[in-house]
């Protein structure tokens, strides 16, 4: 089957596009603008052009409008924020296309900042509008994006502690992504801490504006990296597009460590991914553990045939987002509902109970109760649980518990 396999870097300051095995990066600013006369669309650096000679109305910060269901007005013409941002993206998307003389687009993998729901709903919405399968899109964070571009790298790379930091418009980013080699299968643990110290990119233009950049990131780095054995530390974003001005910074970085510059890392992290989502029926060869994915393996002990078992409902590094499971039980002397939770660390494995309260009462074994289980985020489920009755002999109620519970 033929098409572009492309990964997208979608943010409010830029957008990032870039192809597996490619090494060309497209960076696009992530803004759009109509011209005046002739109702032509420009992206980019091309729209500030048109914003600058006077014939074009420019919009910017594209995801933020669409989310918040904004609407921008161009000449005389009203449009919705989600209306713009497709627009956008398919502008984005004819830089590899035209490129590679290939308008179908095969697999495409969006890495995010942040991963929303709202956001994750959007995208889809938009990738369906321009031509691309539903089940050949996914959404990522931009900790997943990092797991996947580190993990393509030679393993001497990886094999110890990876820290990275994004320096960008929005602010400063510190990343750390650890690889667990286990027997069956191999776990990558990636979070991040958003800094206190970011500044803005515009004080590099003056000297004495440089001098207090490297420090604050020197100040960073000793307290972040202190004390641990580091295999390798990326530095991605705008801010690091050079490095002169960061001196003492990366004499502190490059004692002992290996240093890389790397533009566009999430989009190729996410090209990287979206090529991966080829191989059909194949999972991957890792769990990843990181934002838009659980870090706790929530499971049932359910009688069985006489036998008890585990029944894992949700497993650690499974997307939680628009994720529900849903099961039946019928509850055996006992008037409530437990729930085993393992996280990563399986020394803090714990058993959440939630009392049948308000359920009518009944003979053992003649009430069944619907289980449902959604996640408001990495870090939080939803559980609702119905009477269903038991037959014709006693039927379903309207009792509904909804409780939240921390992972």
């Amino acid at each position: 089957m033929d098409g572009l396999v492309v990964g997208i870097d979608l943010c409010d300051e830029y957008t990032q596009v870039s192809c597996p095995d490619k090494e060309e990066v497209w960076t696009i600013p992530t803004v759009i603008c109509r011209n005046k006369n002739t109702d032509e669309w420009y992206v980019g650096e091309e729209a500030y052009g048109h914003t600058l000679k006077g014939d074009g109305i420019i919009v910017d910060k594209l995801v933020n409008l669409a989310l918040r269901d904004g609407t921008a007005t161009l000449g005389d013409v009203r449009y919705e924020g989600k209306e713009l941002l497709l627009l956008f993206l398919k502008q984005a998307l004819c830089f590899p296309q035209q490129k590679y003389e290939e308008k179908n687009i095969r697999q495409a993998v969006f890495a995010v900042k942040k991963m929303e729901p709202k956001l994750n709903a959007l995208l889809r919405e938009c990738a369906v509008k321009l031509g691309i399968s539903e089940k050949r899109v996914q959404i990522v964070s931009h900790s997943e994006a990092y797991i996947y571009y580190t993990l393509n790298q030679k393993r001497e790379i990886w094999n110890n502690t990876i820290g990275m930091f994004d320096l960008s418009e929005a602010g400063l980013r510190y990343y750390e992504m650890k690889v667990q080699l286990g027997m069956k299968k191999t776990m990558v643990v990636a979070e991040y801490e958003e800094l206190e110290e970011g500044f803005n990119l515009d004080i590099l233009d003056t000297s004495s504006g440089s001098r207090l950049a490297d420090k604050i990131l020197c100040s960073c780095a000793e307290r972040l990296m202190a004390r641990k054995s580091y295999s390798a530390v990326f530095l991605t974003g705008k801010g690091f597009q050079k490095w002169e001005w960061a001196a003492e910074f990366m004499k502190l970085l490059c004692t002992k460590r290996r240093v890389y510059m790397e533009q566009g890392l999430f989009a190729k992290g996410a090209a990287s991914k979206a090529a991966d989502c080829l191989q059909e029926g194949a999972s991957a060869p890792f769990t990843c553990i990181c934002e838009g994915r659980l870090r706790t393996t929530i499971s049932m002990n359910v009688l069985h045939r006489g036998q008890e078992n585990p029944v894992v409902v949700a497993s650690a590094g499974d997307n939680w987002y628009g994720r529900v499971s849903v099961i039946d039980v019928i509850p055996d002397h006992q008037n409530r509902v437990d729930f085993v939770m393992t996280p990563v660390d399986t020394k803090k494995k714990k058993i959440v109970s939630i009392p049948l309260e308000g359920f009518p009462k009944r003979f053992d074994r003649t009430m069944k109760v619907q289980i449902q289980i959604a996640f408001l985020d990495e870090k939080t489920m939803e559980v609702t649980l119905k009477d269903r009755g038991f037959g014709e002999l006693f039927p379903a109620t309207n009792v509904e518990i909804k409780q939240e519970v921390m992972l």
